[in-house]
């Protein structure tokens, strides 16, 4: 049974940084495609960023440069480290993981085709990240 935890979140001023993590259980994170996705009050779930196995990543386009994806094969745990955080990132953070999916010849880029579509089928519980002006 595959099982996700996120922990990491809290309340910080804005530009200031949290790491989020998501520790797995019956699933690999190192052999398969992980991601991160927000969703704040009234808005639609939006991917943030995702990992494939062979380590290439896919970041919205409003967290680049600030969000960073990685994962430790020894912990077995995702992670995102999240750095000059605006209000704008408040939001609940969900980790998720599936097998990479393969979209086809014309579809290369399969982590950023899964976290736009959130196309993935196992979900964490969540954790709130709540950053104030």
């Amino acid at each position: 049974q595959v099982q996700l935890v996120e922990s990491g979140g809290g309340s910080v001023q804005a530009g200031g940084s949290l790491r989020l993590s998501c520790v797995a259980s019956g699933y690999t994170v190192s052999s398969n495609c992980m991601g991160w996705f927000r969703q704040a009050p009234g808005k639609k779930r939006e991917g943030v960023a995702g990992i494939h196995s062979d380590g290439r990543t896919s970041y919205a386009d409003s967290v680049k440069g600030r969000f960073t994806i990685f994962s430790d094969t020894a912990k077995n745990t995702l992670y995102l480290q999240m750095n000059s955080l605006k209000p704008e990132d408040t939001a609940v953070y969900y980790c998720a993981a599936d097998r990479c999916r393969i979209y086809g010849p014309f579809f290369p880029d399969a982590i950023g085709i899964m976290l736009s579509q959130g196309d993935f089928g196992n979900w964490g519980q969540g954790t709130q990240v709540t950053v104030s002006p």
